[in-house]
């Protein structure tokens, strides 16, 4: 199992098989566009110079190889202030990232990116969408040696090391997701984090096995997870820097490896994508390797609740009880709905740290990616200033969440006549009665929920790899470096 990703992008090439020739690209601004046209003319023959009037993007033929041009273009709108449009940052991403297919087409020996004019979120995202644009699964693409210049000079090592940090962690979250469920179960995954981490200086893994899990009366991450031969498991990442201040954040991620649904089994159709219910653990792992080289003063506990639904003799059964970590009962009117209860020992182990917030991030529910599609995730929270932090960095990274109602009133639908809940209601508003009831386990901290699809269909030009998308990985970077 090639469970770790490393960048694509290299300073130097000894691939076989590329043309001699080198391939420029010129990316700029509306206020840099005459200086660039006129110096690539020079290196056209007349017949192409007149192609260069107006041409925002448009592929030409120098002396030395293939150049292309490309305006960043930005949109600005009144609309939902603006929280739904490109930013910068995302804008250049994929436009960058739309390119890049043909480019790989020209297999130069040497491909340039020249930035004139543009800002540096205009630079940082054309180096993620590039990186983001060659990730693939099961092969690595043919490509020349990376050279980038900005106004006529080098670009900073900084800039390019900033861009890659964020493309990698999007890419292990996108690649994790992509693996075979033969592959990643429980166990395996537990085993490959711990791996992972093993020298690093700033995060420490610690594994809770089954036999921890029971010890600690882990009881409804267990009801979902004892029905696989590959048993349940919380992995808990503590980032701990030098200098930070005593209080942390946590974060919990969703990790079923597979789910079948249980004895409420899916359909066909509907089982077919499964592995990707660990999507929310995926972009934990993602971030955590931004975490790791980050530098940022804070300390953070990650938490990933893995499992295997599965059908067996020992499988859950609507109208079992068990009883949480925090003492509360839940019957199971649905085991299909058994992300929330993984996720709520989770968290509730979690609360044992004292955290000053608590994120949580699953792919938890049919019904967020019913309201918002699949490139927006559903954002619960009980907390207006964590809510608007989190919206206004998914809008600036362009990974957008939007806020859906908490709405209490709807709980009722989780009322039990046996227990303190049952873990689904019945009817709409599916999202809703899922946040509220990982709500009972989060106390008074203050605490946002992201419910992500995690699964991009290839339709946005970054993600030419179908598969993972690595939702919410870029949204929490761009939290943590407020």
């Amino acid at each position: 199992m090639q469970f770790k990703v490393n960048s694509s992008l290299n300073g130097k090439s000894t691939a076989k098989g590329l043309n001699a020739s080198k391939t420029d690209i010129y990316i700029f601004s509306n206020e840099s566009e005459k200086s660039v046209h006129s110096l690539i003319s020079e290196q056209l023959p007349t017949w192409q110079k007149s192609t260069l009037k107006n041409a925002s993007r448009t592929s030409l033929s120098g002396k030395s190889g293939p150049i292309y041009l490309e305006k960043i273009i930005t949109k600005t709108s009144n609309s939902h202030s603006g929280l739904l449009e490109m930013s910068p940052y995302a804008a250049s991403r994929e436009q960058i990232g739309s390119l890049f297919t043909t480019i790989l087409a020209d297999r130069s020996k040497e491909i340039n990116l020249h930035f004139s004019g543009v800002s540096d979120e205009e630079v940082l995202g054309s180096i993620v969408g590039l990186e983001l644009a060659l990730y693939r699964y099961d092969k690595k693409e043919l490509t020349g040696s990376f050279k980038f210049t900005r106004d006529g000079k080098k670009l900073a090592a900084g800039m390019i090391t900033k861009a890659k940090s964020i493309a990698l962690a999007v890419n292990q979250a996108r690649h994790l997701v992509n693996l075979p469920p033969n592959e990643l179960n429980p166990v395996s995954y537990a085993n490959s984090v711990k791996d992972l981490f093993k020298t690093s200086k700033t995060i420490k893994v610690k594994v809770l096995d089954e036999k921890k899990l029971q010890k600690e009366n882990c009881n409804l991450l267990l009801s979902v997870g004892m029905s696989s031969n590959n048993k349940p498991r919380i992995v808990h990442l503590q980032y701990r820097p030098k200098g930070a201040p005593k209080k942390s954040v946590a974060l919990v991620g969703k990790g079923i490896t597979f789910d079948s649904g249980g004895l409420d089994m899916k359909g066909a159709a509907g089982m077919r994508y499964m592995k990707k219910d660990m999507g929310g653990s995926a972009c934990l792992v993602g971030f955590s390797r931004w975490l790791e080289t980050s530098g940022i003063k804070k300390n953070v506990d990650i938490y990933l609740s893995l499992a295997e639904n599965a059908i067996s003799e020992h499988a859950s059964r609507p109208s079992d009880i068990f009883k949480a970590r925090n003492g509360l009962t839940v019957e199971i009117h649905n085991t299909d709905a058994e992300g929330r209860l993984a996720l709520a020992d989770a968290i509730d182990l979690a609360l044992d740290l004292k955290p000053e917030t608590i994120i949580d991030v699953a792919t938890l529910t049919g019904a967020g990616k019913v309201a918002l599609g699949q490139d927006i995730a559903s954002l619960f929270s009980n907390d207006d200033e964590l809510a608007n932090r989190l919206q206004t960095s998914s809008s600036q990274m362009g990974d957008l969440i939007w806020r859906m109602p908490l709405y209490n009133p709807y709980f009722v639908g989780l009322s039990s006549d046996y227990a303190d809940m049952v873990n689904s209601a019945s009817g709409h508003g599916g999202a809703i009665t899922a946040a509220l009831f990982l709500e009972k386990f989060v106390g008074k901290t203050k605490w946002a929920h992201l419910d992500i699809f995690s699964w991009t269909n290839g339709s946005k030009p970054s993600l030419v790899q179908k598969g993972g998308s690595g939702q919410g990985v870029e949204t929490l970077i761009g939290y943590f470096s407020k």
